[in-house]
Protein backbone atom coordinates (compact mmCIF):
# COMPACT_ATOMS: atom_id res chain seq x y z
CA UNK A 1 0.00 0.00 0.00
CA UNK A 2 1.30 3.54 -0.82
CA UNK A 3 2.02 5.60 2.05
CA UNK A 4 3.25 8.37 0.91
CA UNK A 5 1.53 11.70 2.30
CA UNK A 6 1.84 13.07 -1.19
CA UNK A 7 -0.62 12.57 -4.35
CA UNK A 8 -1.29 12.97 -7.69
CA UNK A 9 -4.56 13.26 -8.98
CA UNK A 10 -6.06 12.25 -12.71
CA UNK A 11 -9.67 13.72 -12.54
CA UNK A 12 -12.30 16.84 -12.41
CA UNK A 13 -10.68 18.96 -10.45
CA UNK A 14 -14.16 20.60 -9.36
CA UNK A 15 -15.45 17.11 -8.29
CA UNK A 16 -12.12 16.28 -6.43
CA UNK A 17 -12.40 19.33 -4.64
CA UNK A 18 -16.42 18.88 -3.76
CA UNK A 19 -15.09 15.82 -1.71
CA UNK A 20 -12.09 17.42 0.20
CA UNK A 21 -12.25 18.03 3.79
CA UNK A 22 -13.05 21.57 4.76
CA UNK A 23 -9.97 23.54 6.37
CA UNK A 24 -7.33 20.96 5.02
CA UNK A 25 -5.07 22.57 2.74
CA UNK A 26 -2.98 25.51 4.57
CA UNK A 27 -2.05 26.76 1.09
CA UNK A 28 -3.62 27.13 -2.41
CA UNK A 29 -1.43 27.61 -5.15
CA UNK A 30 -3.33 27.50 -8.86
CA UNK A 31 -2.23 28.44 -12.01
CA UNK A 32 -5.68 28.48 -14.28
CA UNK A 33 -6.02 28.59 -17.68
CA UNK A 34 -5.37 32.23 -19.01
CA UNK A 35 -8.30 32.29 -21.36
CA UNK A 36 -5.13 33.37 -24.28
CA UNK A 37 -7.96 31.98 -27.12
CA UNK A 38 -5.13 29.54 -28.44
CA UNK A 39 -3.72 26.08 -28.06
CA UNK A 40 -0.80 26.22 -25.70
CA UNK A 41 1.92 24.43 -26.49
CA UNK A 42 5.59 23.85 -26.09
CA UNK A 43 7.83 21.29 -27.95
CA UNK A 44 11.00 19.57 -27.23
CA UNK A 45 14.26 20.98 -29.53
CA UNK A 46 17.68 19.52 -30.23
CA UNK A 47 20.43 21.27 -31.96
CA UNK A 48 22.83 19.38 -33.83
CA UNK A 49 25.85 20.17 -36.24
CA UNK A 50 24.96 20.69 -39.42
CA UNK A 51 27.74 22.50 -42.59
CA UNK A 52 24.54 23.89 -43.93
CA UNK A 53 22.66 24.88 -40.50
CA UNK A 54 21.49 28.55 -40.47
CA UNK A 55 23.00 29.44 -36.98
CA UNK A 56 26.44 30.06 -36.29
CA UNK A 57 28.15 29.12 -33.26
CA UNK A 58 31.60 29.32 -31.37
CA UNK A 59 34.80 29.28 -33.90
CA UNK A 60 32.09 29.40 -37.22
CA UNK A 61 30.85 26.32 -36.48
CA UNK A 62 27.03 25.52 -37.95
CA UNK A 63 24.22 24.21 -36.19
CA UNK A 64 20.58 23.60 -37.15
CA UNK A 65 17.73 23.04 -34.35
CA UNK A 66 15.39 19.85 -34.85
CA UNK A 67 12.42 19.47 -33.28
CA UNK A 68 11.90 15.97 -31.21
CA UNK A 69 8.15 16.06 -30.40
CA UNK A 70 4.90 18.20 -30.84
CA UNK A 71 4.56 20.02 -26.90
CA UNK A 72 2.41 18.43 -24.40
CA UNK A 73 -0.48 20.73 -23.89
CA UNK A 74 -4.37 22.20 -23.97
CA UNK A 75 -6.52 24.07 -25.07
CA UNK A 76 -7.09 27.42 -23.64
CA UNK A 77 -10.67 29.20 -24.79
CA UNK A 78 -13.41 30.07 -22.38
CA UNK A 79 -16.50 32.02 -23.65
CA UNK A 80 -16.43 33.30 -19.71
CA UNK A 81 -13.19 32.26 -17.55
CA UNK A 82 -14.74 33.96 -14.38
CA UNK A 83 -17.85 31.60 -14.18
CA UNK A 84 -15.73 28.75 -15.15
CA UNK A 85 -13.83 29.08 -12.26
CA UNK A 86 -16.03 30.39 -9.66
CA UNK A 87 -17.06 27.33 -8.50
CA UNK A 88 -13.95 25.78 -8.01
CA UNK A 89 -13.00 28.99 -5.93
CA UNK A 90 -16.06 28.60 -3.95
CA UNK A 91 -14.71 25.16 -2.93
CA UNK A 92 -11.16 26.12 -2.66
CA UNK A 93 -11.91 28.69 -0.08
CA UNK A 94 -14.11 25.89 2.03
CA UNK A 95 -10.72 23.64 2.07
CA UNK A 96 -8.68 26.63 2.98
CA UNK A 97 -7.23 25.86 6.32
CA UNK A 98 -8.19 29.02 8.74
CA UNK A 99 -4.42 30.79 8.68
CA UNK A 100 -4.14 29.54 5.71
CA UNK A 101 -3.43 31.11 2.00
CA UNK A 102 -4.64 30.92 -1.78
CA UNK A 103 -2.24 32.45 -4.80
CA UNK A 104 -4.00 32.76 -7.52
CA UNK A 105 -1.67 33.15 -11.16
CA UNK A 106 -2.73 34.62 -14.19
CA UNK A 107 -2.24 36.99 -16.48
CA UNK A 108 -3.30 40.78 -17.97
CA UNK A 109 -5.98 39.04 -19.64
CA UNK A 110 -8.50 38.02 -17.26
CA UNK A 111 -6.78 39.37 -13.92
CA UNK A 112 -9.80 42.47 -13.28
CA UNK A 113 -12.14 39.90 -13.55
CA UNK A 114 -11.12 37.37 -11.73
CA UNK A 115 -10.23 40.03 -8.82
CA UNK A 116 -13.84 40.69 -8.42
CA UNK A 117 -15.03 37.16 -8.52
CA UNK A 118 -12.16 36.40 -5.61
CA UNK A 119 -13.29 39.13 -3.50
CA UNK A 120 -16.96 38.04 -3.60
CA UNK A 121 -15.66 34.75 -2.26
CA UNK A 122 -12.86 35.21 -0.02
CA UNK A 123 -14.19 39.25 0.87
CA UNK A 124 -12.53 42.02 -0.05
CA UNK A 125 -10.56 42.54 3.39
CA UNK A 126 -8.90 38.72 2.49
CA UNK A 127 -7.27 40.27 -0.33
CA UNK A 128 -3.57 40.81 0.70
CA UNK A 129 -1.16 41.64 -2.22
CA UNK A 130 -0.95 41.52 -5.88
CA UNK A 131 2.65 40.14 -7.36
CA UNK A 132 3.62 41.22 -10.15
CA UNK A 133 5.63 38.41 -12.17
CA UNK A 134 8.12 40.49 -14.43
CA UNK A 135 10.50 38.83 -16.76
CA UNK A 136 12.17 39.76 -20.24
CA UNK A 137 11.94 36.97 -22.55
CA UNK A 138 10.32 35.78 -25.90
CA UNK A 139 8.72 38.27 -28.70
CA UNK A 140 8.35 42.09 -28.72
CA UNK A 141 5.42 43.43 -30.03
CA UNK A 142 5.67 46.17 -32.40
CA UNK A 143 2.33 48.03 -31.60
CA UNK A 144 2.16 47.98 -28.12
CA UNK A 145 4.33 47.85 -24.96
CA UNK A 146 5.25 44.07 -24.77
CA UNK A 147 3.54 42.08 -21.92
CA UNK A 148 5.82 40.58 -19.78
CA UNK A 149 4.15 39.84 -16.57
CA UNK A 150 2.05 38.01 -14.88
CA UNK A 151 -0.17 38.45 -11.73
CA UNK A 152 -0.61 36.70 -8.57
CA UNK A 153 -3.38 37.55 -6.60
CA UNK A 154 -2.59 36.47 -3.41
CA UNK A 155 -5.91 36.42 -0.55
CA UNK A 156 -6.16 34.87 3.20
CA UNK A 157 -8.69 32.95 4.68
CA UNK A 158 -8.65 35.02 7.35
CA UNK A 159 -7.89 39.16 7.18
CA UNK A 160 -5.67 39.07 10.33
CA UNK A 161 -3.78 35.81 10.95
CA UNK A 162 -1.86 33.80 8.48
CA UNK A 163 1.35 32.49 8.13
CA UNK A 164 3.98 34.68 6.15
CA UNK A 165 7.51 34.06 7.40
CA UNK A 166 9.48 36.43 5.52
CA UNK A 167 12.70 35.20 7.31
CA UNK A 168 12.25 32.06 5.04
CA UNK A 169 12.72 34.32 2.03
CA UNK A 170 15.17 34.05 -0.67
CA UNK A 171 17.40 37.39 -0.80
CA UNK A 172 18.16 39.08 -3.92
CA UNK A 173 20.48 42.19 -4.75
CA UNK A 174 19.65 45.86 -4.04
CA UNK A 175 19.22 47.50 -7.47
CA UNK A 176 21.17 50.58 -6.21
CA UNK A 177 23.86 48.65 -3.71
CA UNK A 178 25.73 51.25 -3.20
CA UNK A 179 23.44 53.20 -1.74
CA UNK A 180 22.86 50.83 1.16
CA UNK A 181 26.24 50.22 2.19
CA UNK A 182 28.52 47.39 1.60
CA UNK A 183 27.21 45.06 4.62
CA UNK A 184 23.47 45.47 3.45
CA UNK A 185 24.43 44.74 -0.15
CA UNK A 186 26.21 41.52 0.54
CA UNK A 187 22.98 40.44 2.65
CA UNK A 188 20.32 41.58 -0.29
CA UNK A 189 16.84 42.42 0.30
CA UNK A 190 13.85 40.72 0.53
CA UNK A 191 11.54 41.11 -2.50
CA UNK A 192 8.85 43.81 -2.64
CA UNK A 193 5.68 43.03 -4.92
CA UNK A 194 7.25 43.13 -8.07
CA UNK A 195 9.64 39.67 -8.78
CA UNK A 196 11.53 39.48 -11.11
CA UNK A 197 12.01 36.08 -12.42
CA UNK A 198 13.56 34.57 -15.60
CA UNK A 199 10.97 32.16 -17.42
CA UNK A 200 11.52 28.50 -17.28
CA UNK A 201 14.17 28.22 -20.21
CA UNK A 202 13.27 25.76 -23.96
CA UNK A 203 16.98 24.25 -22.87
CA UNK A 204 16.74 24.63 -19.05
CA UNK A 205 17.39 21.28 -17.20
CA UNK A 206 14.14 22.50 -15.09
CA UNK A 207 12.02 22.20 -18.41
CA UNK A 208 9.93 19.02 -18.55
CA UNK A 209 7.92 19.84 -22.14
CA UNK A 210 4.70 21.04 -20.24
CA UNK A 211 3.28 24.31 -21.69
CA UNK A 212 2.76 27.04 -19.54
CA UNK A 213 5.55 25.30 -16.74
CA UNK A 214 5.79 27.83 -14.37
CA UNK A 215 9.55 28.18 -12.42
CA UNK A 216 10.29 26.52 -9.71
CA UNK A 217 12.13 29.70 -7.80
CA UNK A 218 8.54 31.29 -7.78
CA UNK A 219 6.99 28.43 -6.26
CA UNK A 220 9.62 27.76 -3.68
CA UNK A 221 9.55 31.81 -2.84
CA UNK A 222 5.67 31.03 -2.06
CA UNK A 223 5.93 27.83 -0.27
CA UNK A 224 8.83 28.79 2.22
CA UNK A 225 7.00 32.29 3.02
CA UNK A 226 2.85 31.24 3.38
CA UNK A 227 3.62 27.61 4.65
CA UNK A 228 5.19 25.55 7.51
CA UNK A 229 6.80 22.31 7.16
CA UNK A 230 4.04 19.36 7.12
CA UNK A 231 1.47 21.63 5.70
CA UNK A 232 -0.26 20.01 2.99
CA UNK A 233 -0.21 22.53 -0.46
CA UNK A 234 -2.92 22.22 -2.37
CA UNK A 235 -2.74 22.72 -6.68
CA UNK A 236 -5.87 21.63 -8.39
CA UNK A 237 -4.56 23.28 -11.91
CA UNK A 238 -1.27 21.20 -11.32
CA UNK A 239 -0.15 20.76 -15.14
CA UNK A 240 4.01 19.96 -14.81
CA UNK A 241 3.68 19.80 -11.12
CA UNK A 242 6.26 22.80 -10.22
CA UNK A 243 4.15 23.04 -7.20
CA UNK A 244 4.54 19.79 -6.11
CA UNK A 245 8.37 20.12 -6.11
CA UNK A 246 8.65 23.52 -4.38
CA UNK A 247 6.79 21.59 -1.46
CA UNK A 248 8.45 18.58 -1.43
CA UNK A 249 11.78 19.93 -1.36
CA UNK A 250 11.19 21.66 1.74
CA UNK A 251 9.09 19.62 3.70
CA UNK A 252 5.42 20.27 2.79
CA UNK A 253 3.07 17.46 1.92
CA UNK A 254 1.51 17.82 -1.51
CA UNK A 255 -1.55 17.58 -3.32
CA UNK A 256 -1.85 17.64 -7.22
CA UNK A 257 -4.66 17.70 -9.49
CA UNK A 258 -5.15 18.00 -13.27
CA UNK A 259 -7.85 16.49 -15.69
CA UNK A 260 -4.70 15.68 -18.59
CA UNK A 261 -3.16 12.76 -19.00
CA UNK A 262 -0.24 14.28 -20.33
CA UNK A 263 0.50 16.31 -17.29
CA UNK A 264 -0.28 13.43 -14.96
CA UNK A 265 2.53 11.64 -16.81
CA UNK A 266 4.54 14.50 -16.78
CA UNK A 267 4.75 14.49 -12.65
CA UNK A 268 4.53 11.23 -11.69
CA UNK A 269 8.19 11.10 -13.48
CA UNK A 270 9.11 14.59 -11.95
CA UNK A 271 7.93 13.67 -8.80
CA UNK A 272 8.70 9.78 -8.36
CA UNK A 273 11.06 10.14 -5.16
CA UNK A 274 8.15 11.79 -3.66
CA UNK A 275 5.30 9.83 -4.33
Amino acid sequence: MNQSPNQIVLGDNLEFLSGMEAGSAQLIYVDPPFNTGRRQTRSRLRTVRDATGDRVGFGGRRYRTEVLESGRGYHDSFADLPAFLQPRMQQAHRVLAAHGSLFFHIDYREVHYCKVMLDQIFGRECFQNEIIWAYDYGARARKRWPAKHDNILWYSKDPEQYTFDLEACDRIPYMAPGLVGAEKAARGKTPTDVWWHTIVSPTGREKTGYATQKPLGILERIVKVHSKPGDLVLDFFAGSGTTGEAAARHGRRFCLVDDNPEAIAVMQQRLARWL
